[in-house]
């Protein structure tokens, strides 16, 4: 794969010639069928690490843990007993992409530390553009977009929240990721 000069053009100088065609994830979650459509042009790092967890099984029957109305929905490494799963290293951050967290993004979640991001990774239920690279501090690697079942994502953002094992903003009734598969 040649290197980028900048996101829109190739390292010839030339604007890259679209293929139609990028990595598709489906979330058969409770509540029903979130698509997903990944920017492996201009992400990546992230849309492998992802990839690599959709493809070994890792999402299968985890839950999304933290969920906040009018911000985001977080998911990708708790179990529904609240147990974490063991994950990979962590991946170096890309949120200098130029791709905005806005609405129906999905971007990598990570600790307060730049380069932190393993397997869990949320969902924008609003423009979050704080979130940003630049805005406060390095920002939040977005990846790609919810390009049906944006109402699965709203639904989820509303479920009841409680604290469950020490965890704020944990749905009372799990809402659980079935299964996650590439559907490219």
């Amino acid at each position: 794969m040649q290197p980028l000069a900048h996101a829109d053009e190739t390292a010839s100088g030339q604007k890259p010639k679209s293929t139609g065609v990028h990595p598709m994830v489906t979330l058969t979650t409770s509540l029903g069928e979130i698509v997903l459509e990944l920017d492996e042009v201009k992400a990546p790092i992230s849309v492998k690490n992802f990839l690599e967890y959709v493809d070994s099984g890792f999402y299968n029957e985890t839950i999304f843990h933290r969920v906040i109305p009018g911000f985001m929905i977080q998911g990708g490494g708790m179990t529904a007993a609240m147990d974490e799963k063991p994950n990979r290293s962590p991946i170096k951050n890309e949120a200098d992409n130029g791709l905005a967290n806005n609405r129906g993004t999905i971007a990598m979640a990570r600790t307060q530390i730049r380069d932190s991001a393993t397997s869990q990774f949320f969902i924008n239920v609003a423009d979050n553009t704080f979130l940003n690279h630049g805005t406060r501090d390095f920002g939040y690697a977005v990846f790609g977009k919810v390009v049906k079942g944006i109402e699965i994502v709203d639904a989820i953002a509303k479920v009841k929240t409680g604290t469950k094992k020490g965890h704020s903003d944990v749905p009372v009734e799990p809402v659980i990721i079935q299964s996650a598969k590439r559907t490219e």
